[in-house]
């Protein structure tokens, strides 16, 4: 174990977990000098003195090479948090519009506070012949026709593009008959269902600039990922340069990687993650260290708020818990705002935070970042700790949760320190997405032959099933939506649920918040426990006509957890292996869900109280998966119960370590263990994308199922418990509450295939 850096503000808050164990390693990342290059001597003399204005006097190394090599193509840049990504891809936009005033550039962010944020640091510089504007649905309507004609640089997201500019693109004729460039910052982004979305909203963008006459270049930035110039190709087509060396200045970070005690070493149970960060942020804040705490779960980051707020009172520091507030989507613009300024005045000490602030956002300089539990990725987890330590030492915590993924990595400390990051995923050609997309693109403009290059040479082949479903008819040389009406509304970028279902407050009639349409059974059905600034209500209706979730404030100490029956067929089999005596194919699935009931679950000890049924609709979506069936050897001498049992666990095994593999979390993937499938005759699992229409996960299953089975066969040998517990074999997404499981079979099952 590394020792921790000497003479740290933070040394007093994390030493107690030091010497009891909690932290299981800690490593270093050194301070790193910075490498410079002039200002190109090629730039417009009136943006060179605005940057000298401004402090900026030279670049580092990599900033120069994106200039350069902008000149001549397409590049994508990769570098660190706090790297300065955006002069690196702002000084050939600006020189270009200082050089030409009728030149145009497009920016996209995935987010608009992110948008906002940008376009401050871009109005500071003071480039000559400048007129940035933000272009988004926050946008005043009244303002909107002045930016279209008066704006060479517009900031936007995607969704904005996708509804309110491409299918509106005669009103920005002259933006795009001189559009130069396309910046699409933060990348890495743009992966899974929403990546997919984004790669057709690009072609999209890239047809309409076409037909305006322009071919504009296309500057992407991302943080580290193992297939970038891969990750530009798919999003936007064509080549790219990549610029990957990172030649600004860091500070020296600590890295602990921190597992809660267990409480009970017989079911492998531990103390809660939630109310281990609670406690670290609490004692980070009482001395006064700026701290931002990660979790993916919006329910999760409101108990560790919750948790760090009582410890502070009951510490008699009332005036510190104020000083500390949640942040996630879900919020009013106006509430995000708030919070980010206050970060940034320093009216707070910490904030608990989604994924929405492990973007760029500047909310000035922070001491420490803690992720709670594994977020789905190493590059994400990297992002989250750059937050920390940007202009001195940081500290970057990572507390484990009970999840396998996490237990797995917990047992491995060495290889989850050094692990290099993954290649993100994304599939434009899926085919439930693109087809979505040539809909709204022929609303745009007719589709022809000549819209191959972009959309792919089997465009008859993609085209065909809408023609016949009614989506498409022919219009001369070309195809065009059948049916009147503003195509691209009813397409969602970032779920496959297009509409929301707005939570309100029984006692003020006031909407809290907003859940996605997909998202509604499984998290504000009847009865169930949801979380808002703190405050935890529980819904007592749940209206789909009126897409509104009733729900009233609450105290009881348990939270639910919904029980969930799902059914799959099989409806093409595309590509098919055999691995030690193992049917495998992968191919194109069915599958149902219906919430048919919730678990009511005591926060105290994990304890559920009792079971309550539900009678809600079934939700059906096409995707592609793997699934594979077990000779009759492997699964013969085992009682139903325990065949049943597993099959769950390898399941459940399978879907944990599959991130390994694959850019994604467990909640991007589906399964079913079945003892007798009615296609297959045989035991069969199956492993299956969440999305519709499938993202390209489960394809990278299919191709390396032997290290699946290999990697699931170790999480489940190494785990220390008796029969099954959170950290390998039971998940805390399980739709049959994790029943039956049975640890032992799952390891004969995963041995029977050869490991």
């Amino acid at each position: 174990m590394a020792e921790s850096l000497l003479a740290t503000p933070w040394a007093v808050a994390i030493d107690p977990a030091r010497r009891d164990g909690r932290i299981l390693e800690t490593g270093t990342e050194p301070e790193r000098p910075a490498e410079f290059s002039p200002l190109p001597s090629g730039l417009d003399p009136g943006l060179r003195q605005a940057l000298t204005d401004a402090g900026i006097e030279r670049l580092y190394r990599h900033q120069a090479e994106v200039y350069d090599s902008a000149r001549d193509g397409n590049v994508i840049i990769t570098t660190g948090t706090a790297s300065g990504k955006s002069l690196a891809f702002n000084l050939g936009v600006l020189d270009t519009i200082a050089k030409d005033p009728k030149a145009r550039a497009l920016y996209l962010y995935p987010t608009k506070a992110l948008a906002q944020d940008q376009a401050r640091a871009i109005t500071a510089i003071r480039a000559p012949g400048l007129r940035p504007a933000i272009y988004d649905g926050d946008t005043p309507k009244e303002e909107r026709p002045a930016i279209r004609r008066r704006s060479n640089l517009v900031l936007t997201n995607p969704d904005m593009l996708h509804v309110g500019i491409l299918p509106h693109h005669r009103n920005w004729g002259d933006f795009l008959s001189n559009l130069e460039w396309i910046v699409i910052d933060e990348a890495h982004t743009y992966r899974g269902v929403f990546g997919s979305n984004v790669a057709n909203v690009i072609r999209r963008l890239r047809r309409i600039a076409r037909a305006y006459g322009r071919e504009p270049r296309f500057v992407l930035a991302s943080a580290t990922i193992a297939n970038p110039e891969e990750l530009a190709g798919r999003l936007v087509g064509g080549e790219f340069t990549l610029v990957d060396d990172d030649t600004a200045p860091r500070a020296a970070r600590e890295i602990d990687l921190w597992n809660p005690p267990l409480t009970n070493p017989a079911t492998g149970a531990r103390r809660s993650a939630l109310a281990e960060a609670g406690d670290l942020l609490a004692e980070l804040v009482s001395h006064e260290i700026r701290t931002i705490c990660f979790l993916r779960s919006r329910r999760g980051i409101e108990l560790i708020r919750k948790f760090a707020a009582e410890r502070l009172e009951s510490k008699a520091k009332p005036d510190l818990a104020a000083k500390i507030a949640p942040y996630r989507a879900g919020y009013t613009p106006a509430q995000r705002r708030g919070i980010e300024a206050d970060l940034v005045a320093g009216k707070l000490l910490g904030v608990v935070s989604t994924d929405a602030l492990e973007l760029g956002i500047d909310i000035g300089e922070l001491d420490a970042a803690i992720c709670v539990t594994f977020p789905g990725t190493v590059a994400g987890l990297r992002q989250m700790w750059g937050r920390a330590g940007r202009r001195r030492n940081g500290l970057a915590v990572y507390i484990a949760g009970q999840d396998a993924l996490d237990q797995y990595f917990c047992r491995h400390p060495d290889e989850f320190l050094g692990r290099p990051v993954e290649a993100a995923i994304l599939d434009h050609r899926s085919t439930e997405i693109a087809a979505q997309h040539l809909v709204a693109a022929a609303y745009e403009m007719p589709l022809t032959t000549e819209d191959e290059d972009l959309f792919g040479p089997d465009l008859d082949e993609s085209t065909g099933p809408l023609v016949t479903a009614g989506e498409l008819r022919r219009a001369g040389q070309g195809l065009v939506p059948r049916r009147p009406g503003f195509v691209a509304a009813s397409v969602s970028l970032r779920s496959s649920s297009a509409s929301s279902v707005s939570v309100v407050d029984r006692t003020s009639g006031e909407v809290i918040g907003a859940v996605e349409l997909g998202r509604a059974f499984t998290t504000v059905h009847p009865g169930a426990v949801y979380m808002h600034f703190g405050t935890t209500y529980e819904v007592e209706q749940l209206d789909l006509d009126e897409a509104r979730a009733v729900v009233r404030p609450f105290d009881d100490e348990w939270y639910t957890r919904p029980r969930v029956e799902t059914e799959i067929l099989i409806d093409r089999t595309i590509e098919t292996a055999r691995l030690h005596g193992v049917e495998l194919r992968f191919g194109e699935v069915s599958v149902s869900d219906q919430v048919t009931g919730y678990q009511r679950i005591l926060s105290a000890d994990q304890e559920a109280i009792d079971l309550i049924d539900l009678d809600l609709p079934v939700q059906e979506f096409r995707t592609k998966g793997l699934w594979y069936t077990l000779p009759e050897r492997a699964t013969g001498g085992l009682p139903l119960n325990a065949l049943l049992g597993a099959l769950h666990a390898t399941e459940h095994a399978q879907i944990a370590v599959l991130p390994l593999i694959a850019m994604c979390d467990r909640w991007d993937i589906g399964g079913l263990s079945t003892n007798l499938h009615a296609q297959t005759g045989e035991p069969t699992i199956f492993i299956y994308d969440g999305h519709p229409g499938g993202i390209g996960i489960t394809r990278r299953g299919f191709d390396e199922f032997a290290r699946l089975v290999r990697d699931a066969h170790d999480l489940i040998a190494e785990c220390p418990c008796d029969g099954g517990c959170p950290s390998c074999v039971q998940s805390p997404k399980c739709g049959n509450l994790n029943e039956p499981l049975f640890k032992q079979g799952a390891l004969e099952l995963l041995g029977s295939m050869g490991v």
